[in-house]
């Protein structure tokens, strides 16, 4: 596991964000974790988020002119890393869709820069995929190209019933669909490699055994 992905998971649980326990998630599945990066909520925290999400981003070597930020954890974090690259070297405008359009000012359903060359699709997590393709098509329909979809945390995890699991998970589906990378800061790879170390400590040691078992259950 790279220094970065290393850190990126200590950061998250010394932030509370990565939690560990017994959780129900939106799939109705009984998880050993939870993430919500909806918690990085102050401003230390969002702008240690955004180093991580900005040196992801150069290190995976996309080319790209922008960025954006599917409504509404994308627009923080689209905006919060645009600041972070700026800080880099590597200036760089963004924009983000709201919910409902605007009949006036600005008007339409974009704000900030225009939709224009190769755009990174910056969120949290993917679960059913349903902003990224919103997105893909916003993108589209104004004439740029999705370059890649920038993630927090790849859960790798198969969607659907027990019984019935798909083929591949929700991030796989996505690459496989549209026809672009996924980068994510961490996986559960990562999750589960950082449990299995002594930078956990046995207190979080103890669920690495739930963990795998989740993973064999429904991970890719």
């Amino acid at each position: 596991m790279s220094n970065l992905r290393q850190e990126f998971i200590a950061f998250s649980v010394e932030a509370e964000v990565l939690k560990f326990g017994q959780f129900t998630t939106k799939a109705g599945r009984l998880s050993p974790y939870f993430f919500n990066a909806g918690l990085f909520h102050d401003g230390a925290t969002l702008g240690r988020l955004a180093q991580f999400y900005a040196q992801t981003l150069l290190d995976a070597g996309v080319e790209f002119d922008m960025l954006f930020g599917p409504a509404y954890k994308g627009i923080t974090l689209a905006s919060s890393t645009a600041v972070a690259l700026a800080a880099k070297g590597r200036n760089t405008s963004f924009a983000y869709n709201r919910k409902e359009a605007k009949d006036h000012g600005e008007g339409g359903t974009i704000v900030g820069a225009k939709l224009q060359g190769k755009v990174i699709i910056i969120d949290d997590v993917i679960s059913a995929g349903t902003s990224v393709r919103e997105s893909v098509e916003m993108i589209r329909a104004a004439g740029a190209e999705p370059a890649a979809v920038l993630i927090a945390l790849d859960r790798m995890e198969r969607s659907g019933k027990d019984g019935a699991l798909s083929e591949g998970s929700a991030v796989q589906q996505v690459a496989k669909e549209f026809g672009i990378p996924v980068i994510s800061i961490a996986n559960l790879e990562d999750l589960f490699t950082y449990l299995s170390g002594e930078g956990a400590g046995a207190e979080l040691g103890q669920h690495k055994d739930a963990v795998a078992a989740y993973r064999t259950r429904y991970g890719v």
